[in-house]
């Protein structure tokens, strides 16, 4: 054991399973291309037979040291060239590795799913893929042995730092593995790599000697270039994060389906297929079910100057007129304002309850109201809606006053458009493929629909509606002509409703 205080050992040793690590890196991603074509339950279990096969070979073959070095005498001549039992294991482990790599290239090049009829993935067979992988460790393993004979006299040592080196490599060949699947472009470096190496096997095979510093630092290079790319990428997926969600989803299934949002899109024949795949209809209603986790309450309510609502401190007749007067089916019942709502109440039920003081009194305990906060999202607030089993809920803001109230028909507006009632108008009504009309209390959302667009609504933003929008630009002074520009659209007051913005003209030209 004196042979272990001797420094020039350790030295040896760590420097040769540097070299052996460094030359196990080949073989390792080859075995996880490889091993990839397995099914995922398996694919541990071969790079762990390909890696400690890896181990005997090397383990082996150092056990035989002597007779490995008389490989170098020549065997065979042909042509005038004299070939040696490790140029031959060199050339036919560099044609292996260029066949190979080509192929696997080749196939990544095509970019050809392997599926079955029925839409299983078609695995390689596991021994088939660990023959491959037998095959691929006895060429390394000659280099990795021919290697650490050239450095060390020490049998012991060599040993040694073979086996680190390969459970080393063992520890890291799942995260490698996964971190060159998962990055395609990786992929095709390391494929690339490979048949830069077979080459290199080959003509050392035919005598002619590649330094690897040359070999390496190609290597090297390629890798710090595809490092920039990796680095690069992440950073333009971190930015992307930034976009809200929202956006980035639309953007994307709108483009799928043919919207005004791709610009690059249209005239093409590929959009004219997918316009044709698409109505208008279900563009309009595919946005609006997107726009549903960003959207306030706030944005869908009926607001608290529509509502329609009965003081039953009122005369009988006065609520039964009233009740009758509108066409709604569903009203909520207060006493004395609108921010003491007893209960919702049907229109029929209440109609035949007026005469009957104990029934009204039944019908006001029956439905206790339920209510929601201004600022919650529409997809939030559905889980609300189901269990109000078809009632009305009412929006208040943080001091716990009344602001509005939504129905199911309010979600369903926001993801199909607008059905008014008797009394109602359109809030939008289109003159042409470049101008609307629409009123004030427009919702902007649905103007995004309208348009094709996704930014009219800006981040953190306080306003909702197209008269909203008008008065944050202008601080609140618009009168009839007022006019502004906001993300290429134009806008014009047309009608006021005292100091109410009433009537707007929408524009995507300039007036």
């Amino acid at each position: 054991m004196e042979f272990l205080l001797d420094p020039g050992i350790w030295i040896g040793l760590i420097t040769l399973i540097v070299i052996e690590i460094v030359l196990g890196i080949d073989n390792l991603v080859f075995i996880a291309i490889l091993a990839e074509k397995l099914p995922p339950e398996k694919r541990d279990k071969a790079r762990i037979i390909g890696l400690s096969l890896a181990l005997v070979m090397r383990l082996g073959l150092l056990s035989v040291v002597s007779w490995l070095v008389t490989l170098t005498k020549p065997i065979v001549e042909i042509f005038n060239l004299s070939f040696s039992g490790r140029d031959l294991i060199l050339l036919g482990g560099g044609l292996f590795l260029v066949y190979k790599a080509v192929t696997e290239l080749h196939e990544k090049m095509e970019g050809k799913p392997e599926v079955k009829s029925s839409g299983a993935v078609v695995y390689a067979g596991f021994w088939a893929v660990v023959a491959q992988i037998i095959v691929l460790d006895a060429v390394f393993s000659i280099d990795s042995v021919i290697t650490a004979v050239g450095m060390v006299d020490n049998i012991y040592v060599m040993m040694a730092a073979v086996t680190i080196a390969v459970v080393v490599m063992l520890i890291a060949s799942k995260p490698i593995t996964t971190f060159v699947n998962k990055h395609p472009t990786v992929v095709v470096l390391c494929l690339s790599f490979l048949l830069l190496i077979g080459i290199s096997l080959i003509a050392e095979g035919f005598g002619f000697h590649i330094p690897k510093g040359y070999i390496y630092s190609g290597i090297a290079v390629a890798i710090l270039i595809e490092a920039f790319n990796q680095f690069s990428n992440r950073n333009i997926a971190k930015h992307e994060a930034k976009i809200p969600l929202r956006h980035r989803t639309a953007d994307s299934i709108l483009k799928l389906m043919g919207s005004k949002l791709d610009a690059d899109l249209v005239g093409t024949v590929e959009a004219e297929e997918v316009q044709k795949a698409f109505g208008d209809e279900e563009r309009y209603m595919v946005g609006g079910v997107l726009s549903l986790a960003e959207r306030p309450v706030a944005s869908i309510m009926t607001p608290r100057t529509q509502i329609s609502w009965v003081n039953i401190e009122d005369d009988i007749e006065v609520i039964r007129e009233q009740v009758l007067s509108v066409p709604h089916s569903l009203f909520p019942v207060c006493r004395g304002q609108l921010d003491k709502v007893i209960t919702i109440v049907r229109a029929k039920e209440l109609i035949d309850a007026l005469d009957e003081p104990e029934q009204m009194a039944k019908l006001l305990k029956r439905i206790r109201p339920i209510y929601i906060y201004e600022k919650m999202k529409v997809i939030d607030a559905i889980n609300t809606l189901r269990t109000s089993k078809g009632s009305l809920v009412l929006v208040t803001n943080e001091y716990g006053s009344i602001q509005g109230l939504i129905s199911p028909l309010d979600v369903f507006e926001a993801i199909a458009g607008e059905f008014p009632d008797a009394d109602e108008q359109l809030e939008l009504i289109k003159l042409d493929d470049q101008n609307w009309k629409a009123s004030g209390m427009l919702d902007l959302y649905q103007l995004e629909l309208e348009l094709g667009m996704l930014d009219l609504v800006e981040e953190d933003s306080g306003y909702f509606s197209v008269a909203g929008l008008m008065l944050d630009k202008t601080q609140g002074h618009v009168e009839t002509g007022t006019h502004i520009e906001h993300r290429g659209v134009y806008f014009e007051v047309l009608e006021m409703d005292q100091n109410r913005i009433k009537t707007v003209k929408i524009s995507l030209q300039h007036p």
